[in-house]
């Protein structure tokens, strides 16, 4: 299955959230989201670690990429 990438940066949550809701409806295996916030990185992870992904974060001047496999 193929990749998703959801680019979330510069919007305030639940936004970030939603549309990593949405793209893992696809019944994906493996999601990138691109967020520049803490709050949002939290969030996101933390909904995707319910969905039983695997979660990993980068950081780069103060950008995250939050990385989720299962």
């Amino acid at each position: 299955m193929a990749k998703i990438e959801v680019d979330a940066r510069g919007l305030s949550c639940p936004e970030p959230v939603i549309l990593t809701m949405n793209a893992v409806k696809g019944n994906t295996d493996e999601i990138e989201v691109k967020v520049d916030t803490n709050i949002a990185k939290e969030n996101v992870t933390r909904f995707l670690k319910g969905k039983k992904f695997k979660v990993e974060i980068e950081e780069n001047k103060g950008e995250f990429s939050i990385k989720g496999k299962k």
